[in-house]
């Protein structure tokens, strides 16, 4: 079949497998503004395929397949993750707003695609993985040192992660250093698809939540971050480069499960589902690891 060019660069991208088994990014073919879990999974959903480099030179073409397999929109080297960054969780959890941003690091293995499983490690399995939702902002070009008011200029656009957290590890066991208890494989759900900053004019004025096995857990507005994004990736870049495909995790409303009396926390055969508004939903059940591993 031809392939002819559509007149824009995407506004929207997934990344998936066809029905030939190859890894092809695409636009997709939406009934409306959000790519729905209904969308992703009722054998459907179709995408214009995308020619070039996503960050680069590339063009939208008007040849369309079918997405067998929808997966992670891209494969970030790693994450940049902010804590404590919505005033709401902040008081829930009794901390001081902070003065600069606090930044932590997600490993590339966290990613996990929407219906991919979070794998609870076996040292996890008492009571202690929690849901976080958050925005994901996605670099689209290289910038540093870039202002407050330059900073959004540098965005290729925004997704929805799942900063999935093993809270006795992050804030008991390791000496008050995240990264082990939030570095678990599986434990950064990422998806369904990159909305264009755009479409996306203000990311700070998006509604986003969890449900947890159909029940709502967070529902809250990025309008309430501490440091907004553009504030995010002007400081993250001051004397540091970032690149395209990076991405910056920025933070969780109030209503996590570790604050709940009683708890609640992620187990064998939940269903978690984070979303956002004008990007969608990020469906992923949730299994024990079987292999119990060492004793730590």
């Amino acid at each position: 079949m031809p392939t002819t060019t559509l007149a824009s660069e995407w506004t929207r991208l997934i990344r998936f497998e066809d029905e030939n088994g190859n890894i092809r990014y695409g636009q997709p073919v939406l009934a409306g503004k959000n790519l729905t879990h209904q969308e992703i999974t009722g054998g459907q959903l179709r995408a214009h395929l995308i020619e070039g480099e996503i960050f680069g030179t590339h063009r939208v073409t008007d040849t369309v397949v079918s997405v067998k397999k929808l997966l992670s929109p891209i494969e970030p080297p790693f994450y940049r993750g902010i804590g404590l960054n919505y005033k709401r969780h902040a008081d829930e959890v009794k901390a001081k707003f902070p003065e600069n941003p606090i930044v932590f690091i997600k490993p590339p293995q966290t990613t996990a695609g929407p219906l991919e499983p979070i794998v609870i490690p076996a040292i996890c399995q008492d009571g202690q993985v929690d849901y976080e939702a958050e925005l994901a902002v996605v670099m689209g070009r290289t910038c540093k040192d870039v202002s407050k008011e330059e900073a959004l200029d540098y965005v290729a656009g925004y997704t929805v992660a799942n900063d999935v957290s093993a809270r006795k590890w992050q804030t008991q066991l390791c000496g008050g250093q995240w990264c082990f208890g939030k570095g678990f494989d599986t434990f950064n759900p990422l998806g369904p698809m990159i909305v264009s900053s755009k479409l996306i004019k203000n990311p700070n004025s998006l509604r986003l939540g969890t449900r947890l096995n159909n029940k709502l857990m967070q529902d809250w507005n990025t309008s309430d971050m501490i440091f907004d994004v553009a504030t995010l990736v002007s400081f993250l870049s001051q004397s540091t480069t970032l690149h395209p495909g990076e991405v910056i995790i920025t933070g969780t409303p109030h209503g996590v499960g570790s604050i709940l009396k009683p708890p609640v926390w992620l187990e064998d055969k939940d269903v978690c589902e984070v979303f956002i508004d004008g990007i969608g939903s990020l469906v992923n059940p949730v299994v024990n690891e079987r292999n119990k591993g060492n004793k730590l």
